[in-house]
């Protein structure tokens, strides 16, 4: 075991009863394996599910398994025109559960994210019956303020790289605070409090997943 596994182990002891305090529940799971497994075993066969694009979902085995598994996934990407995209955006809001990462939490166990078309924060703020939320211990940091940061500076250029937008963090790999119209920093929510208790349940993972 690394110091750097230990570490994390050790944070997640100390921050799991902090997300607990504000109506969420959360877990600890040391590989993306057993990552993937907890969350499967979160929905019942049969759930409809859907996702906010999230790579550490992707990385984590968790897409490939409900792709191949007894699930009813709600495809965002299935659309071919504008309004049979609106059409599934409604029926995501209505999902059973909803899956994603956080681009970051804090210590005290808020979540912080940074969206563009803000599909992927909607629906943590308010429709589906359930959220999931995958998030590898890299992502921890101190106050909302540093959560910011960190997500501007790291988790935004490889994003706007991944969506193929033309923004200056995408060319230089540096944030601009960019207006540019392919921004994908539009909507900032941070995450306080479930007022449902239980209706998020965050996965932490002692793997690097995501940006």
């Amino acid at each position: 075991m690394s110091f750097k596994t230990t570490a994390y182990e050790n944070a997640a002891k100390t921050i799991l009863p902090k997300f607990e305090k504000r109506g969420m529940t959360a877990c600890y799971c040391a590989t993306k394996e057993e990552a993937c497994e907890k969350i499967l075993s979160l929905m019942p066969k049969g759930s409809s599910i859907a996702w906010g694009g999230s790579e550490s979902m992707i990385e984590a085995g968790v897409m490939d398994a409900i792709k191949n598994g007894d699930y009813t996934l709600i495809d965002r990407h299935a659309g071919k025109t504008p309004e049979e995209s609106r059409a599934i955006y409604g029926q995501m809001v209505c999902a059973d559960f909803h899956l994603m990462s956080t681009n970051a939490f804090t210590k005290d166990g808020m979540l912080v994210n940074i969206d563009g078309a803000a599909n992927r924060v909607a629906c943590l703020a308010y429709g589906p019956k359930n959220v999931i939320v995958l998030a590898s211990m890299n992502k921890l940091c101190d106050s909302v303020e540093a959560a910011v940061k960190r997500i501007r500076t790291q988790a935004a250029p490889p994003n706007a790289i991944r969506v193929g937008v033309e923004t200056p963090c995408a060319k230089t790999g540096v944030c601009a605070d960019c207006l540019s119209p392919g921004c994908i920093c539009d909507q900032i929510l941070i995450t306080r409090k479930s007022m449902v208790p239980g209706r998020i349940i965050v996965v932490l993972c002692g793997e690097e997943l995501g940006f």
